[in-house]
């Protein structure tokens, strides 16, 4: 019994020494140190719990009397320490977000969210979600599903929406898109913390489906998005929502294909057959985003995402279509008429390395004349806000910030606000 409780002691500290110190040089390791990782960064409270209980029984059985087991007592000691600096970084991302805002949109932007607004946000962690993450839905909001809105090869596109029970008029609108490495996911399985906060404080928020690949090959995905965006400016109304005002957010593949939704208004080349539909969205909340498919910047380790990319998003080798790997990079499509943007990225990723969020937000500081907030968030991995935790709840309070604000300074009407 001492044996085997070492062994698991050390198979417990092995899941805290990845959260604590990920790998990300090889495309087998990314892959392994965020599985992981993903789960034990942002439930190290319950790992903590649960290797407790583990630890009492084994203590019952007799596993402490060789000295096997209490060697292993000390590494699993050692690894709850671990984990509760793990559970200390999770907390470091409220004050991480409030500077990025601060930085981003001034010292004072508090004050320039109205008052109406500013009541609904919300600064506590609700630790009855954080226990219970499971489900994420709230009393107050109403939740329609599976809306066709297109058909594309075959493929029908449809949509969710999450509005307040109340259905009140002139709601600002939330677009979401989802990640999955352009390849797997669906509507209803990402940004459910944001979008149930959201549409709890009284937003409308779109959560579409597109075509996957290897099917479909890029720009299908983003023509996707594009025509969910223009089903939303034609009958968002009808559910309270305001057309003039959308906010397109989304994560990793999401983050991608939002911030290019951003990046590429009423560009007639995505917009095959409903050329003058309007795509422009009023800011963009990219979470952990792929935006340079070339990797100009050399801010990937290895070729794992660029192989992946060539294989099953855009079926062609980089030195043989490298207009399209160009085209398809969020960070050269970065203009002066980039809308506001707030850019968000985990320290820890191991599939989309932090760098590249940092070159993109330098474009955009460079070039666009809209404000740009950019929060870093210690000890995050990939896809860190899928469900209610510590880090989820700071970083959904700090985007209600930054949309709050959005929605205070006017973006919907022309002659919005720019840097100051």
């Amino acid at each position: 019994m001492s044996w085997l409780f070492l062994a698991v002691s050390l198979w417990g500290a092995w899941f805290t020494w990845n959260a604590l110190r990920p790998s990300p040089n090889s495309p087998r390791f990314a892959v392994v140190s965020f599985a992981a990782g993903w789960l034990t960064t942002e439930l190290a409270l319950h790992h903590v719990a649960w290797q407790a209980v583990a630890t009492a029984v084994f203590g019952m059985l007799g596993a402490f009397h060789g000295w096997p087991g209490r060697f292993g007592l000390l590494i699993t000691l050692a690894s709850w320490a671990g984990l509760l600096v793990a559970q200390r970084k999770a907390h470091e991302a409220e004050g991480v977000l409030e500077r990025a805002l601060v930085e981003g949109l001034g010292a004072d932007y508090r004050q320039h969210i109205e008052p109406s607004l500013r009541g609904k946000l919300s600064h506590r962690i609700d630790w009855w979600r954080v226990w219970k993450p499971f489900p994420i839905k709230r009393e107050d909001v109403e939740i329609v599903k599976d809306i066709h809105f297109a058909r594309e090869c075959g493929t029908d596109l449809e949509l969710d929406i999450y509005c307040n029970v109340a259905r009140p008029s002139g709601c600002p609108v939330l677009f979401q898109i989802h990640g999955g490495g352009w390849t797997i996911g669906t509507k209803d399985e990402q940004a459910l913390p944001l979008m149930n906060q959201m549409a709890s404080a009284g937003w409308v928020c779109v959560t579409t489906n597109y075509r996957l690949s290897p099917a479909a090959t890029f720009p299908d995905h983003l023509i996707d998005c594009k025509r969910a965006l223009a089903w939303i400016r034609e009958h968002v109304h009808e559910y309270g929502g305001d057309p003039s005002f959308v906010v397109v957010t989304g994560g990793s593949a999401g983050g991608h294909l939002s911030a290019l939704v951003a990046l590429t208004p009423n560009d007639p080349e995505y917009q095959p057959g409903f050329e003058h539909a309007d795509t422009r969205v009023q800011g963009c909340v990219p979470f952990y985003g792929v935006y340079d498919f070339a990797n100009r910047n050399e801010t990937h380790r290895h070729m794992g995402m660029i192989e992946f990319l060539e294989e099953r998003v855009l079926k062609g080798r980089r030195d043989e279509i490298p207009e399209m790997f160009d085209r398809a990079s969020p960070i050269t499509r970065v203009g002066a008429e980039a809308p506001p943007f707030f850019v968000i990225h985990g320290e820890s990723d191991t599939l989309v390395p932090v760098a590249e969020a940092r070159e993109f937000v330098r474009a955009l500081r460079e070039k666009s004349r809209e404000r740009v907030a950019y929060a870093e968030l210690p000890g995050a991995q990939h896809a860190f806000e899928i469900f209610p935790s510590v880090r989820t709840i700071h970083t959904v309070n700090g985007v209600h910030r930054f949309l709050a604000w959005l929605e205070s300074c006017g973006f919907r009407k022309p002659g919005s606000p720019g840097k100051r």
